[in-house]
């Protein structure tokens, strides 16, 4: 992740649930007050969070000492310590929230990537996310796939050309479309064509389009038509896969799967916080 970006988006969501300060935490304890708290897992699963305990907890209090205690991508297990944090009482609670959601929505998503991956299990196709992700989270969300095993798919409109039905219902044909961006596209893009038929599949290959996304078909129609696809055209099927019919496509020849509920439809990981104290006056 941006580091950069990842302090920036952080510091927006404690100005959001702190606002100017925890009324609680702060009339509670004082600033001499120091205790330690303990992410710990309640559910196996995949890990993911590593940067945002350690930077969210350092935006708080710099003083605070961060002990993460394995990296992004590791398998964890029920009852496993994830990290631990060291410092002032009150700014451990103020971060605690904001951290511990994070971790458990991204260690969700990781989770349920790697399953998909096992589950489709082939060397030839990958998968990967989609623009379906929560607003203000897309970050988050993308890396936490990366770290269950699969990939980014364009991170928004801006770095990638995708011609849906719907512009090609306004262009007119796939032909249209595909001729009014390349005519002013620089030759750094790809531009890929969603197609829901065999006539529109032999359209997108006259056309030239560098990818080409099989809408909703059958991994039975996916085979049989992609033997007419070049093989310098990247191949993707998406809409209507789940993890339940996920290995149908298995032996469907495609590249690249796109899968919207890794991100709009993952459960959080179920993570605990628990405290101790460790040192101070008010001990």
């Amino acid at each position: 992740m941006n580091m950069l970006k990842l302090r920036s988006q952080l510091e927006q969501f404690f100005i959001e649930d702190i606002g100017d300060q925890d009324i609680t935490s702060d009339l509670i304890f004082s600033n001499q007050t120091f205790g330690e708290v303990v992410f710990i897992a309640k559910e196996e699963g995949i890990f993911c969070g590593e940067e945002i305990i350690r930077n969210g907890y350092k935006l708080l209090n710099d003083s605070i000492e961060v002990d993460v205690k394995l990296k992004d991508g590791a398998r964890i297990e029920i009852g496993q310590i994830l990290a631990t944090a060291t410092g002032n009482i009150s700014d451990l609670l103020k971060g605690e929230r904001v951290i511990l959601n994070l971790v458990q929505r991204m260690s969700g998503i990781a989770s349920l990537t790697r399953k998909a991956v096992q589950e489709i299990n082939s060397p030839v196709t990958k998968l990967c996310d989609t623009r379906k992700t929560t607003p203000g989270l897309r970050m988050f969300e993308k890396y936490a796939v990366r770290c269950g095993g699969g990939f980014n798919h364009r991170y928004g409109l801006y770095d990638g050309v995708m011609i849906k039905d719907n512009h090609i219902s306004f262009a007119g044909s796939i032909t249209k479309a595909v001729q009014g961006v390349r005519e002013k596209l620089g030759h750094m893009i790809k531009v890929e064509v969603e197609i829901e038929t065999l006539e529109q599949l032999k359209e997108a290959i006259e056309a030239k389009a560098d990818v080409i996304m099989f809408d909703n078909r059958t991994p039975e129609e996916i085979k049989e038509w992609i033997g007419i696809v070049p093989d310098s055209i990247i191949t993707e099927a998406s809409g209507g896969i789940n993890l339940s019919n996920l290995a149908t496509y298995r032996e469907s020849g495609v590249k690249y799967i796109s899968l919207g509920f890794l991100t709009h439809s993952a459960k959080a990981l179920d993570i605990s916080v628990k405290v101790s104290w460790t040192k101070g006056e008010d001990q």
